[in-house]
């Protein structure tokens, strides 16, 4: 129950379910949205907020996060965040992800997600009906994929059951081995251990294969080359419960930016050659692709500050999430609802929360955005964790102004000059 004043966010326009964008109002009580429309008024005692024009949308969810790092997150708009269960103490038994489920609170929603088997060792499974009752939205495989056939389709027999999507790390691990980098002449060139990028699809035709015969549902968190795409593709065509998420470094960067062995580039999986670049961007465009996650993995200098094969793979993606999106309604692959429905609606819908849309009955998670608005990806002054983004320096567009959780004011405040 919410004990805050009510929230009216009046003169905006809205990013509405169906794809209209209208003007308009939106207001909440106790946490969940009551009205909305171009004749919302705002009421006595209400807490208001002008957007004076700008977009008014829902708050972001995030699908895959390594880290709950919340100044990052409420910069980037997000209000959840669903957290991968790769953890110091890996999210596979009950009480684990009961205490993450509670971690976000009061101005963030954390959605666990279980270790589909024990210590994410991908042998023996978890407690996977013990942990959906402690808070956990779906199970995962985190960073690793499941090598063990047998124990792979028992997870999706199992979880299918319990009525629980499993999201998997699409990269078979027995030809990626050790690799940092894509196969090919970047990788070539810098003498950096690579695999080729049909380790990929060999793991998504294997993993859909297995989720045919289960009858259930997967997420494929990262989808990144062509021919794992055209899998994808093909079973959505067969009617199988197959999603794909992808994150923007994968649309925006290729194997071209670890030239100079930067390591805020090594990123698992590795980027890409500038083919599939290309076809993961056709993909978001024909929906292929259903939701775009930041993948947010900060990390320090003590995990990036080494030779390119000794350093860790991640990237601070919260802030850039958002800003990175809009440039594909800039270069009109997406429309701006569709944007919002790959960020919001479709995340909400996998992880089966009332949040992602605003529509009367939905909790109130709000963003106001002014998607025009420019600022420079700065390492050195993320409100991140740590730095780690391979867009330093960057210019980008795209920034949240004010953000409110279950109608909560989470932030709303003026920026300076910068844009900072």
């Amino acid at each position: 129950m919410s004990f805050h004043a009510p929230l009216t966010v009046t003169n905006g326009r809205l990013v509405l379910p169906d794809g209209t964008i209208t003007k308009g109002s939106v207001r909440s009580e106790a946490g969940f949205i009551t009205a909305i429309g171009s004749d919302v008024a705002a009421q006595e005692g209400d807490t208001v907020y002008d957007a004076q024009g700008l977009l008014i949308a829902p708050g972001l969810v995030d699908v895959g996060v390594f880290e709950i790092d919340k100044p990052a997150f409420h910069f980037g708009g997000i209000t959840r965040a669903a957290l991968m269960p790769d953890q110091p103490t890996p999210l596979d038994i009950p009480s684990r992800v009961r205490f993450a489920a509670q971690s976000g609170k009061p101005d963030f929603w954390v959605h666990p997600l279980g270790a589909a088997t024990r210590e994410l060792a991908g042998k023996s499974l978890a407690e996977l009906a013990l942990m959906r009752e402690a808070g956990a939205r779906a199970v995962a495989t985190g960073r690793r994929w499941i090598g063990d056939s047998g124990t792979m389709l028992r997870l999706l027999q199992y979880a299918g059951m319990l009525g629980l999507p499993v999201i998997a790390h699409a990269e078979d691990a027995g030809i990626a081995g050790k690799a940092v980098a894509t196969a090919g002449e970047m990788a070539t060139r810098l003498g950096l251990p690579a695999a080729p990028s049909e380790a990929e699809a060999l793991a998504i035709a294997r993993d859909v294969a297995l989720a045919d015969l289960a009858g259930a549902a997967i997420h494929f968190r990262n989808v990144t080359t062509r021919s794992g795409l055209d899998l994808v593709r093909a079973a959505k065509a067969r009617g199988l419960k197959v999603t794909a998420g992808v994150s923007p470094a994968y649309f925006m960067l290729s194997d071209l930016a670890m030239a100079e062995f930067r390591t805020f580039a090594h990123l698992s999986p590795p980027l890409r050659s500038e083919e599939d670049r290309k076809a993961v961007l056709k993909a978001v465009g024909d929906g292929t692709i259903d939701m775009i996650s930041s993948g947010h993995d900060p990390r320090g200098p003590e995990d990036k500050r080494l030779p390119f094969a000794d350093s860790a793979p991640g990237m601070a993606g919260a802030e850039t999430l958002l800003p990175l999106t809009m440039n594909l309604v800039r270069d009109e692959v997406i429309t701006l609802p569709r944007a919002f429905e790959l960020l919001c609606a479709n995340p909400a819908r996998l992880l089966g929360v009332n949040a992602g849309r605003l529509e009367v009955g939905a909790e109130a998670d709000i963003a106001v955005v002014d998607v025009d608005r420019p600022w420079i990806v700065d390492s050195d002054k993320m409100a991140a964790s740590a730095g780690n983004t391979p867009f330093d320096k960057q210019p980008v567009q795209g920034r949240v102004l004010a953000l409110f959780k279950g109608g909560m004011t989470i932030k709303s405040r003026k920026f300076n000059a910068t844009g900072r």
